[in-house]
């Protein structure tokens, strides 16, 4: 028996089983298996492993996506999580060429993927709270939401979490080094339900220039002695 004889429901079988360039070869072969390629029950779970796979035309964002990991572990991940103060100019020119990629990736998903239940992203040092602010307002059935390295979130995620994580069930925000303890107090006190952990977060030094941190402690005990 020929592979395209077979029926509608073995062929997405068989296609769950191949990575998204595997799916999209097999997928130029014949009109039929294209078919199936587009098909958007396929496209429940995605999982990515550098900013360059959200550029490729191997997948389809749709209604029918419920899990989605963003999980980049390169080396150059070191330059991304660095402090934009601290970056020379060819760090600052290389974290330039992708510093919307993620970002408007993310905004495609707000768009077009409502149902989404479970979102993983690690080092991922561009996304703001701005991201999680809309994700969280249109994907209202979201349960799960880790977050491992994304150095730029800040207790606005967590206040958004308050506000619009109606449906959260676990919240990581792990290595995310501009949180503070008050919003993650907030967090609890506002969500009990919800799983929260923060490895090595609150805890962090946060991105602040020293001399300006030093500015803000001298300011400080000028107030104390007044």
């Amino acid at each position: 028996m020929h592979i395209t004889q077979l029926n509608r429901e073995c062929l997405l079988h068989l296609f769950s089983f191949l990575d998204k360039n595997s799916r999209k070869s097999l997928a130029k072969t014949c009109h039929k298996l294209l078919e199936v390629f587009q098909d958007p029950l396929l496209w429940s779970l995605l999982n990515f492993h550098s900013p360059a796979e959200l550029k490729k035309d191997n997948f389809l964002l749709g209604p029918a996506l419920k899990y989605l990991s963003i999980c980049w572990y390169s080396e150059r991940v070191k330059v991304c999580n660095i402090e934009d103060w601290m970056k020379n100019n060819f760090q600052k020119d290389f974290c330039n060429r992708h510093e919307n990629t993620i970002s408007g990736f993310l905004l495609e998903v707000c768009n077009r993927c409502p149902n989404l239940l479970s979102l993983t992203l690690s080092g991922c040092g561009h996304v703001t709270d701005d991201c999680f602010l809309l994700l969280l307002k249109n994907c209202p059935n979201l349960k799960t939401l880790k977050l491992e390295n994304c150095v730029r979130i800040t207790d606005q995620t967590l206040e958004a979490v308050t506000r619009y994580g109606g449906s959260l069930q676990t919240l990581h925000v792990d290595f995310c080094r501009n949180i503070t303890q008050t919003g993650l107090e907030r967090v609890r006190e506002k969500r009990p339900l919800i799983m929260l952990r923060a490895e090595r977060s609150a805890n962090m030094i946060p991105d602040n220039k020293p001399e300006k941190k030093l500015m803000f402690e001298k300011a400080s005990r000028k107030l104390v002695q007044l």
